[in-house]
């Protein structure tokens, strides 16, 4: 059971910023969105914390825990690179991410947010199954 609990926490803190900012700023705590209008130079007290706060998680992990988590990337670099590249054209196709969409647009019962979903779910099983079927 043990082993769940840094899950679960994280998933209680993603829950209760996006809570928060919704319920303070009114705004929905898609990451995609926030740093686009950081980028644009809108509100950016408020992208910027989000942004940093973003950042300092793993520093703050480490203040808790003693050590980073392990991580180990198996995949070709280039690869990477090009899936990052296509996340951030589907979110932009989207109109939001998977934050946006799956953590607040679904507790909001956002039709959008359910197709957008189910879109995310698809997409990411026929590649896997695609990848694996090429072997990578």
């Amino acid at each position: 059971m043990t082993a769940y609990l840094p899950s679960l926490l994280g998933g209680v803190l993603i829950g209760l910023s996006a809570a928060l900012l919704l319920a303070l700023n009114g705004r929905v705590a898609g990451v995609s969105g926030i740093v686009g209008r950081l980028a644009q130079g809108v509100n950016v007290a408020v992208n910027a914390g989000f942004v940093a706060g973003l950042l300092l998680g793993p520093l703050l992990y480490r203040g808790f825990t003693g050590g980073f988590p392990a991580v180990n990337v198996a995949t070709p670099l280039p690869l990477v690179a090009v899936a990052g590249l296509l996340v951030g054209f589907g979110t932009r196709m989207g109109s939001g991410c998977t934050s946006g969409h799956g953590v607040v647009g679904l507790a909001r019962l956002s039709p959008r947010a359910f197709a957008a979903v189910a879109s995310f779910l698809a997409a990411g099983m026929l590649a896997v199954a695609t990848l694996r079927g090429f072997g990578l």
